[in-house]
C-alpha cells in the first residue's frame, strides 16, 4: 500500500512536470519567442548558466541560434550571440532596447536612481550624459589633461624600473589598477587615488571588484521577485557594503572640490553617483584588459618583440623621447594588438542588460516587452563564421582583412564599449589609457615568468560584471 501510495505521488509530480513543460512548449511556440533549452519547473534555465554564465550560453547558441530565450525563473532572457543581431538590437531597434533590466545588487544605496548605467533613458539621463560627453570625455577637455597623465605614466615607468634593478617581480594587474585609478583621477579632478603596492590601492581593487562581483553574479532575487527582501544569496547585503565604502571615499573628494566651486549644475548625489559610475567603469575593466594584452603578449613572444619594435622605430623616426597620446593612430599593430584583446577577452562579456519596452520582431521571433537581453560579446567575438581561427590570439587579423573594423561602437563584431546611446560614455579616456598604458610596460623591456614557460599560463576567469585572471599575471621587467 505505501508502496502505491509513493508511486503514485510520484506518478502525480511527473504529470505536473509533464502539464508545465507541455504548457511552456505551448506558450513558447504561441508567443514566437526565440527557441532556447527547455527549463526544469518554477527555475527554469537557471541551472543552464553554470559558474561561467558567458561561455555556457556561447556554447548553448551553438545548437539554438544567435538569438536565444531562457526563462531565468520568472524572467524572460533573450541572449544575442552574433555581431548581426547586436546590430539589430543597438542600432535598428535602439529605442524600443534602450532601458535598463536592473540587477536588485544596483539597488543598493538606491543607486540605481542616480546611475547613468541604469537610469531609464529621459531628462535627467540626458543630462547625465552630456555632462560625460562635454565636459568630462570630449577631445579638447581630455588633451588638457594630458600632462597629468603622462606624470602618472612616469611613475608606472618608475615603479617597473625599480622592480628591473631588484630582478622582482610586478603584479601587472595591480600595477595596472593602480596607475588607471590615477590615470581617471587626474583625468577627472586633477588627485591622486594610490600608490603602488599600497594598502590605499588594494583596498580600492577589492572594492571595485566586490562592486563588479555583484552586480555580475547570478542572483535568485533577480530571477524570483518574491525573494528580494529576504536576499537569499547576501548579493544586496555585499552590494550595500561595497558601494557604501566607495561613496565615501568619493565623498571626501567632492567635499573638497564642492567648496572651491559656485553654483553646481548637478545635485550632490548624482555627483557621487556618477563618478562611482566613472571608476568602476573605466578602472578595472582598463587594468582587466592591460593584463590580459599583457598575458596574451607573453605567449606569443614574436608578438611582444613585434610590438616593441613598431614603437622604438616609431619613436626613433621621429625624433621623439616617448610615444604621446597624439601618436596612438600613427602605431597600427599597437592598435591591433588592443583590438585583439577586446575580442578575445572584452571586459564585460555580457554589457550591462537591456530591457524590452515594447513587444520587438528580430528574426522572425518575437522578443516581448519587459524582456531582459544580454549581448554576448565574448561569444560574437569568437565567432568562427567572421574571424578565422577565433581561438588564437592574432592582431595580424586587423592588418589584413578586418583591418577597418574597430570597437567604438560602429563595427558590431566588436562592441566591448556598446553601442548606440547606452555606449560606454568613458570610451575616449579608456581608449587612450589602454593604449598608453601598454607603451609603458611594452617599449623599454623584456618580461619573464618566475617558474613557469608562457604556455603554461593559467588562462581561466573569474565571472562578475568584467572577466578578471583567476592567477595573477607576475613577470620580471629586464633591460633591453
Amino acid at each position: 500500500m505505501a508502496f502505491l501510495t509513493s508511486s503514485m505521488i510520484i506518478a502525480s509530480i511527473a504529470w505536473i512536470c509533464i502539464l508545465i513543460l507541455t504548457s511552456n512548449f505551448v506558450a513558447r511556440k504561441s508567443s514566437k519567442l526565440p527557441p532556447g533549452p527547455y527549463g526544469l519547473p518554477v527555475i527554469g534555465n537557471i541551472l543552464h548558466l553554470g559558474p561561467k554564465p558567458h561561455l555556457s550560453l556561447a556554447k548553448l547558441s551553438h545548437k539554438y541560434g544567435p538569438v536565444m530565450s531562457l526563462k531565468l525563473g520568472s524572467i524572460t532572457t533573450v541572449v544575442i550571440s552574433s555581431a548581426e543581431f547586436a546590430k539589430a538590437v543597438l542600432r535598428t531597434h535602439d529605442s524600443s532596447f534602450s532601458n535598463r533590466s536592473i540587477p536588485s545588487s544596483s539597488k543598493a544605496l538606491r543607486h540605481d536612481e542616480f546611475s547613468v548605467a541604469w537610469q531609464p533613458v529621459g531628462k535627467q539621463w540626458r543630462k547625465l550624459r552630456r555632462i560625460c560627453k562635454e565636459q568630462m570625455f570630449s577631445a579638447p577637455r581630455l588633451d588638457s589633461s594630458e600632462g597629468l597623465r603622462r606624470e602618472k605614466l612616469q611613475k608606472l615607468r618608475d615603479y617597473v624600473a625599480e622592480r628591473c634593478d631588484r630582478g622582482t617581480a610586478v603584479d601587472v594587474g595591480d600595477a595596472a589598477f593602480t596607475t588607471a585609478l590615477n590615470l581617471m583621477s587626474a583625468s577627472l579632478f586633477s588627485a591622486e587615488f594610490a600608490r603602488f603596492d599600497s594598502e590605499s590601492s588594494q583596498e580600492m581593487k577589492e572594492l571595485m571588484w566586490g562592486v563588479m562581483k555583484s552586480i555580475g553574479s547570478p542572483n535568485l532575487a533577480d530571477y524570483f521577485p518574491v525573494l528580494k527582501p529576504a536576499d537569499p544569496q547576501g548579493i544586496l547585503k555585499a552590494a550595500e557594503f561595497y558601494f557604501g565604502k566607495m561613496l565615501a571615499k568619493l565623498d571626501e573628494i567632492i567635499d573638497e572640490k564642492l567648496k572651491s566651486r559656485g553654483d553646481n549644475v548637478i545635485c550632490r548625489d548624482d555627483i557621487r553617483h556618477l563618478l562611482l559610475d566613472l571608476f568602476i567603469a573605466g578602472t578595472d575593466t582598463t587594468s582587466v584588459t592591460v593584463e590580459w594584452a599583457m598575458t596574451e603578449l607573453m605567449r606569443n613572444p614574436e608578438k611582444m618583440t613585434k610590438l616593441r619594435n613598431e614603437m622604438r622605430s616609431f619613436v626613433s623616426e621621429n625624433g621623439k623621447h616617448q610615444v604621446q597620446e597624439s601618436d596612438i593612430p600613427s602605431l597600427p599593430y599597437l592598435q591591433a594588438v588592443v583590438k585583439e584583446t577586446f575580442r578575445l577577452h572584452p571586459p564585460a562579456p555580457f554589457l550591462l542588460p537591456h530591457k524590452a519596452s515594447s513587444d520587438v520582431e528580430i528574426n522572425g521571433y518575437i522578443v516581448p516587452e519587459k524582456a531582459q537581453i544580454l549581448i554576448n560579446v565574448w561569444a560574437s567575438g569568437r565567432d568562427s563564421s567572421i574571424w578565422k581561427n577565433p581561438d588564437e590570439f592574432l592582431p595580424e587579423r586587423f592588418l589584413d582583412e578586418n583591418g577597418g573594423v574597430d570597437f567604438k561602437g560602429r563595427d558590431f563584431e566588436l562592441i566591448p564599449f556598446g553601442a548606440g546611446r547606452r555606449i560606454c560614455p568613458g570610451l575616449p579616456l579608456a581608449d587612450r589609457m589602454v593604449h598608453q598604458m601598454l607603451v609603458t610596460f611594452v617599449g623599454n623591456y623584456e618580461w619573464k615568468l618566475e617558474s613557469m614557460k608562457p604556455e603554461e599560463m593559467d588562462m581561466n576567469e573569474n565571472f562578475g560584471l568584467t572577466l578578471q585572471k583567476v592567477v595573477p599575471l607576475k613577470a620580471i621587467p629586464t633591460k633591453l
